[in-house]
């Protein structure tokens, strides 16, 4: 593995490149990475990134993202076919044929949306900051998608907003993290306090200490006297919870997202070997996906 890792380093120098990776990766893939975060994390960090390559050990959608905002440099996908089920849930004849029903709607796009959807909304979000991306925009009608339980967590925020839910969810907290295994957590770690995505459905929410995204769930657990906690999102958020907090335990709700698993360290030497898979979005649809991604970063 140490002549894997050397292998890395130096492509990644000759080539004036940027690992960056989600906190839901293999934890020897966070290990090698520049920069390590969240969907609005490493959205931030791609924009200001001086690197000529980025190298984004993540899904499509993560990828596409740092394309639009950096059309001047050479963005590549560790796995061609690491994709995001949540984001498939919504295309753009569907959001045609809704937005028709709600013509006065502003739509909202969680980040977890493909660059052609981005492009057809008015502003994006991540799990981070859609409540204030919501409250920053005038409409008081809201067309949110595709995670219905992001949504509702948006929607019991701001009681003053009238938010149209899409029927779409993330399997990794959906279906994979419900009540009985809360419970069954809490029974053996009673001392534990319990941190979820808003991602999970609202009874799960409904018996949390703390909801939010990894990057907030990082810090809840930093700057809390908690001992013990649940943890309510991929396993991948163990490591960095871990490695910032030594002294304290972490109980996963073994959920695992198939996608970002694909990645190893051998899919970032392939990539900064081959130079592929390399992510382009079309310029008139690269446009439209900026500025929406543009008024969630100014939020």
């Amino acid at each position: 593995m140490t002549n894997l890792i050397e292998k890395i380093e130096k492509l990644k120098r000759d080539r004036n490149a940027i690992i960056l990776a989600h906190v839901y990766q293999r934890d020897e893939v966070q290990k090698i990475a520049d920069f390590t975060g969240d969907s609005l994390g490493l959205s931030k960090r791609a924009v200001h990134t001086s690197a000529d390559v980025i190298v984004f050990c993540g899904v499509k959608f993560m990828a596409e993202t740092a394309a639009i905002l950096n059309p001047d440099k050479t963005v590549l996908l560790t796995e061609q076919d690491a994709g995001c089920p949540l984001a498939d849930m919504t295309t753009k004849k569907q959001l045609d044929e809704k937005r028709a029903l709600y013509p006065d709607a502003a739509v909202v796009s969680y980040v977890n949306s493909s660059a052609e959807i981005k492009a057809e909304s008015d502003a994006c979000c991540t799990s981070a900051n859609a409540v204030d991306v919501v409250k920053s925009l005038p409409q008081k009608q809201i067309l949110f998608l595709p995670d219905k339980n992001l949504g509702s967590y948006v929607a019991s925020k701001l009681p003053e907003k009238e938010i149209i839910l899409w029927n779409g969810f993330c399997y990794v907290h959906e279906k994979n993290i419900d009540p009985a295994k809360i419970k069954s957590l809490k029974s053996l770690h009673p001392d534990a306090e319990v941190m979820a995505h808003p991602e999970c459905n609202p009874d799960v929410i409904g018996l949390t200490d703390y909801v939010g995204s990894t990057s907030g769930m990082l810090m809840y657990a930093k700057e809390s006297k908690a001992k013990e906690f649940i943890v309510g999102t991929e396993n991948g958020l163990l490591y960095e919870l871990q490695k910032e907090n030594p002294d304290k335990k972490f109980y996963p709700c073994n959920t695992v997202c198939e996608d970002m698993k694909r990645t190893s360290l051998e899919s970032v030497l392939r990539s900064l070997e081959e130079m592929k898979y390399k992510i382009a979005v079309p310029e008139n649809i690269r446009i439209y996906a900026k500025k929406a991604l543009d008024r969630m970063l100014k939020v």
